[in-house]
C-alpha cells in the first residue's frame, strides 16, 4: 500500500474547501478538512500530520493563530497558509511565526503543488538532521558505558524526546 502525504486543510468556506480537498485527494495526498481553527488544532493532536494548509480568516481561532499552535506542538510540521484576505505585513507575520508558504486565493494548483512538494522536502529533511543527530547522541553514549549504564543513559535520552 502506498503511503500519502498526510495533509491537514482548514478553511471555513466549505465548497472551497470540499473543492480543494478533492483535487489534492486525485494527486494521492490523504486529506482530513476542517472548516475551523478549533477543530484543526484538535485534528493535529490526534494524529500526525506531514503538512498542513490554513486560511487566514476563519472562526474561532485564525488561521495565524493555528499556525502558532501546530507550530509550537508539531516539530516536523510545515505550514502553508493560503488566504483571500492577505496582505504583505501578514504574509511577513505568518513567516515569522514559521510558515513555509503564503499563497492567495484563487490559488492556481501547479503553484500549489510545488509549495506543497517544497515544504514536504523541507520536512524530510529537517526530520532526516534531527534522526541524523539523535543516533549521534545514541552512539557517544554506547561508547566507553557498560550495558547497564547505557541503558540508563538512553532512558534519559528517550525521555527528553518525548
Amino acid at each position: 500500500m502506498e503511503k500519502k502525504i498526510k495533509l491537514l486543510i482548514a478553511d471555513d468556506e466549505v465548497k472551497f474547501l470540499d473543492s480543494i480537498a478533492q483535487r489534492l485527494e486525485l494527486r494521492g495526498f490523504n486529506v482530513t478538512k476542517c472548516t475551523n481553527g478549533d477543530d484543526a488544532v484538535k485534528a493535529a493532536g490526534d494524529e500526525k500530520f506531514d503538512l498542513a494548509l490554513l486560511d487566514l480568516k476563519m472562526p474561532g481561532l485564525n488561521g495565524k493563530e493555528v499556525l502558532e499552535i501546530l507550530k509550537s506542538e508539531h516539530k516536523f510540521l510545515e505550514v502553508i497558509i493560503l488566504t483571500g484576505h492577505g496582505s504583505l505585513d501578514s504574509a511577513v507575520e505568518c513567516t515569522k511565526l514559521g510558515a513555509f508558504g503564503y499563497l492567495p486565493k484563487p490559488y492556481e494548483l501547479e503553484k500549489l503543488l510545488e509549495v506543497l512538494k517544497e515544504a514536504y522536502e523541507t520536512r524530510l529533511k529537517k526530520k532526516f538532521e534531527a534522526d541524523q543527530a539523535r543516533l549521534e547522541k545514541i552512539m557517544g553514549i554506547a561508547t566507553g558505558l557498560s550495558p547497564l549504564e547505557i541503558m540508563r543513559e538512553m532512558r534519559k535520552f528517550d525521555d527528553d524526546e518525548k
